[in-house]
């Protein structure tokens, strides 16, 4: 399953750079993760300080 951002997400970037495949991309007022990019490996979701990523 893919990891997807709530709307806590204080759009501070970290997880887009804890991505290894870049699926993680800012988009309209927070981050965003392409769901078809996403190779489910929750490295983002450990490097986000609002603890905003889950697995969906």
């Amino acid at each position: 399953m893919a990891f997807v951002i709530s709307d806590a997400c204080l759009s501070c970037g970290a997880c887009a750079g804890g991505c290894p495949v870049g699926a993680i991309s800012e988009g309209d007022g927070q981050f965003v993760i392409d769901k078809d990019l996403c190779i489910s490996c929750g490295a983002c979701a450990g490097t986000c300080p609002a603890g905003a990523i889950s697995e969906e």
